[in-house]
């Protein structure tokens, strides 16, 4: 990433590929960066994936110094991406300028110059660092001085060297002709994410490209809606199927307790025969009224066996009953 102070900056890179390996860019042509006192950069140094594991380091020729890979402090920062291929060096609070170098030990070199001027910068972009979705669009803004108006403008990349000058299906320039010119890369892909130049004659703009991954994000974001409409959909059926459940057991309960109560009330209507006592036995009595005198009545008198009839309700008792008046008769004889 690149980071600027009140002021965006102009580049110079001189590149010596003294060994194969590191990719130079501006094939030894004078290449310039102008810092503003105070101000930062940061700067890829690109190597070949073979040199990996190979000892990378930033080398001032001013003081010879040597600062390897993964080190930092106030001042400088160098860090190895060699997944990427390159490492990056950040330089801050710059206060003196001279040539700088970009170094794969025993392998290969390139050259950095950086100039400290207080003048305002002939190259610079609004944004040093840039990002966009995955099949979005990105814009970036590029300034030059009037100097440069009429200058040949180029957006490159710094890993393939490729330039464009021109629109195309990705990449489109257009130039206002007065005092910047915009980039738009549209149709976004991953393997675009890494570092770029605004380019006018032999000066450089860094500006650093993040590619994001939105497929993942998309399809989770879809899972959730669907399943938000999902649930907002079923709440409302639940909550019906158990308002149906609820009123038909409460419907069967009522039911079989009205069953329950119309048996009872019918079986305490009906007659209990168990509870009807049976009824008397009744004794008849022979009664012979033909002849008063004969003495054989008077003999079985006592073997005679009384009975009383009761009337039956609803018949008449108005006559005494018929043994009574006999027995009377017999009485008087």
């Amino acid at each position: 990433m690149v980071a600027y102070g009140t002021a965006a900056l102009c580049y110079t890179l001189i590149c010596f590929c003294l060994i194969s390996g590191t990719e130079c860019y501006g094939s030894g042509a004078d290449n310039t960066l102008s810092v503003q006192p105070g101000g930062s950069v940061t700067i890829p140094c690109y190597y070949d994936s073979k040199y990996t594991q190979q000892r990378k380091y930033w080398f001032s020729d001013a003081d010879k110094i040597k600062i390897f890979t993964n080190f930092t402090n106030e001042t400088v920062s160098v860090i190895d991406h060699p997944a990427q291929s390159l490492f990056t060096v950040t330089m801050r609070n710059l206060t003196h300028g001279g040539s700088y170098f970009c170094v794969v030990e025993n392998e290969s070199l390139f050259e950095t110059y950086i100039n400290v001027q207080p003048a305002p910068p002939d190259v610079s972009v609004v944004s040093s660092n840039v990002s966009g979705d995955e099949g979005g669009n990105i814009s970036v803004k590029c300034l030059y001085s009037s100097a440069y108006k009429n200058k040949h403008k180029q957006w490159c990349r710094y890993k393939d060297k490729r330039c464009y000058t021109s629109q195309n299906s990705s990449v489109e320039i257009s130039d206002d002709e007065r005092a910047s010119f915009t980039v738009l890369m549209s149709g976004l892909m991953l393997e675009d994410s890494g570092w770029y130049f605004c380019s006018v004659d032999h000066l450089q703009a860094p500006v650093y490209l993040t590619v994001t991954a939105v497929a993942s994000v998309t399809i989770h974001s879809n899972t959730e809606t669907t399943n938000d409409e999902k649930m907002s959909l079923w709440l409302p059926v639940s909550a019906g199927l158990l308002m149906v459940i609820i009123l038909v057991g409460v419907c069967t309960w009522k039911w079989r307790k009205r069953s329950a109560e119309d048996k009872k009330q019918i079986k305490y209507n009906a007659p209990d025969t168990a509870t009807v006592p049976p009824e008397e036995p009744v004794i008849y009595s022979a009664i012979n009224d033909e002849n008063p005198n004969d003495i054989s009545l008077l003999e079985s008198k006592a073997n005679t066996i009384y009975s009383t009839i009761e009337d039956l309700p609803g018949c008449e008792a108005s006559e005494e009953p018929f043994s009574t008046r006999t027995f009377g008769e017999q009485k008087s004889v």
